[in-house]
């Protein structure tokens, strides 16, 4: 019995010691930068398999679908810069929108308030991310396209049909 004893508080000495050298060595700092939006993220996708997997109820659906699209966000954002949220912001309103839809689409039981209000903030989020976009060089893309639609309009249409 004290042979046991001793080799597990050995192995917890061990295990001490090497905790505090990778904290020293900044192992858990850069994991902790880097890899914090899978605490949001995982529990996200953890929520739609035990929904899945009918271990819980469809309400869960709302907070799945809202943290999957949080994780994404602060994964995007903690990769390419905390500057693209002056972009981005639009999607915290998305992620409630498609927390709701997937409860609205999977639960017929649902209040009748539940579609609309996902349709609205969805709608308002996309109407929001379009003015966003329209702040960044993307507008001189949709300048293009719309010079390229109306050439097309003008010049690719009037040979094959007569009319208008």
């Amino acid at each position: 019995m004290r042979m046991r004893n001793e080799k597990a508080i050995g192995i917890f000495i061990v295990v001490a010691g090497l905790i505090i050298l990778l904290g020293k060595l900044g192992v858990f700092g850069f994991i902790g930068r880097h890899f914090w939006p899978l605490l949001i993220l995982l529990p996200g996708i953890a929520l739609h398999a035990l929904y899945y997997a009918r271990l819980t109820p469809s309400w869960s659906l709302v907070p799945a679908g809202t943290l999957t699209v949080y994780g994404l966000l602060f994964g995007i954002t903690n990769t390419w810069g905390g500057g693209l949220m002056s972009n981005l912001w639009p999607a915290f309103l998305l992620g409630i929108a498609i927390g709701l839809l997937e409860y609205a689409m999977v639960d017929h039981r649902r209040p009748e308030w539940v579609l609309p209000v996902a349709a609205g903030v969805g709608i308002l989020s996309i109407i929001l991310f379009g003015f966003t976009l329209l702040h960044t060089g993307i507008i001189y893309v949709l300048a293009v396209l719309l010079i390229v639609g109306g050439m097309w309009l003008l010049l690719g249409r009037g040979r094959r049909g007569r009319g208008w």
